[in-house]
């Protein structure tokens, strides 16, 4: 392909799912030389992240793309990394990039008029478990297991619930009262519908705080517990892992590249690897990581909690995984997801499939990014 033109938003919207807070992220426009439009997402989240990550990508990685004349995706991709050789082993550099090698795949979907899973080798699972992934901000332990109640009545088939996070409630702030919630939570719900609990970076437990927790939370039944510790605590996830064997965890989500990737899963300490591809240095980022994880026998689980684009770009990705599981969706609605693409995707008696259309499978509405757009 020949890449036109390329364009980048910094969009700016308010998210009902995080408590009503405002939320940011990028996206890119990439135009081929014969018309055929991709997008792409980099989800560097804060306001000055997002307006650097833009910058990147108008001055640095789209020049390079329209400069090379016809390349192929590989090519794009290694020649953006080597590109950022110098700044770019991980943090705003793959935000930039990961948008654009996103919107490259979307492109090469439509050019052979074939969704993205196709071009990966094709599907492995027709249609995935549907998670709902939601914060636990209200304002009583009642009010939040009567959230997770109604969530399971719409179909989805479980949850992953994210600990310490803002809103009302107090849950991610005492063990102890976590490990109730979780118990009447199980009791509520019911033996059949998952639980993974989302610690991450608003529950801080030291080493012996999280194995006792995570112990007593596990005799109710999770999923997984998901980033019990700060990512780089490896002793701490060694020693979880030693006490408690067959509780699966999960990490993984704050990781930037490849390299990163395969030196965490060398660890033996994760079994589900979670990963952004509007993060982990794209689509093509994520096959080569997803090839890690199926060497190791581990799981991936597509982060995608953002935009229309990257859940789409993460459901493409995980039907053509054999090591993923499930697919994550926002339960609430926002302008990114509902608003943003003509036919939004969403879960239909517990299941997520593929949209119909080629690429990601989406259809963009323009007037929408422009109205979210910041300068």
């Amino acid at each position: 392909m020949r890449i036109g033109r390329i364009r980048s938003y910094v969009i700016r919207y308010e998210d009902t799912n995080d408590h009503g807070n405002w939320r940011h992220t990028v996206l890119v426009r990439v135009e081929t030389a014969d018309g055929v439009v991709g997008w792409g997402e980099g989800i560097a989240m804060w306001p000055e992240a997002c307006k650097a990550t833009r910058l990147l990508i108008d001055e640095g990685f789209g020049p390079l793309l329209i400069e090379a004349g016809d390349i192929t995706i590989d090519e794009a991709w290694r020649r953006m990394r080597t590109h950022a050789w110098w700044y770019g082993e991980g943090g705003i550099a793959c935000f930039a990039y990961s948008a654009l090698d996103m919107a490259l795949w979307d492109i090469e979907g439509k050019i052979e008029g074939r969704p993205i899973c196709d071009l990966l080798g094709g599907k492995v699972h027709e249609s995935l478990p549907a998670y709902v992934a939601n914060h636990v901000n209200k304002a009583t332990r009642e009010e939040n297991i009567a959230e997770v109640v109604g969530f399971k009545q719409q179909g989805y088939a479980g949850c992953k619930l994210g600990f310490g996070k803002r809103g009302l409630s107090d849950i991610g702030r005492d063990p102890d009262n976590d490990v109730a919630f979780v118990a009447e939570l199980r009791a509520a719900v019911g033996p059949d519908f998952d639980i993974v609990v989302d610690a991450g970076n608003g529950v801080v437990w030291d080493r012996q705080t999280g194995i006792d927790t995570v112990r007593r939370m596990a005799e109710y039944g999770i999923g997984w517990i998901e980033e019990p510790f700060y990512p780089t605590r490896i002793e701490d996830y060694r020693a979880l892992k030693d006490a408690l064997p067959n509780v699966p965890i999960g990490t993984g989500e704050r990781e930037f590249t490849v390299t990163q990737y395969k030196r965490l899963i060398e660890t033996g300490t994760v079994d589900v690897v979670g990963v952004d591809p509007a993060r982990a240095e794209g689509i093509t980022g994520f096959r080569k990581i997803d090839a890690l994880c199926g060497a190791a026998g581990i799981a991936i689980n597509a982060h995608a909690w953002s935009t229309a684009i990257l859940t789409a770009a993460s459901l493409q990705l995980s039907l053509a995984s054999p090591n993923a599981r499930l697919i994550e969706l926002k339960p609430f609605p926002v302008p990114v997801q509902g608003d943003l693409v003509e036919a939004p995707i969403g879960q239909e008696n517990g299941v997520v499939r593929a949209p119909a259309g080629p690429g990601l499978g989406i259809r963009v509405n323009e007037a929408v990014v422009e109205r979210l757009e910041i300068t």
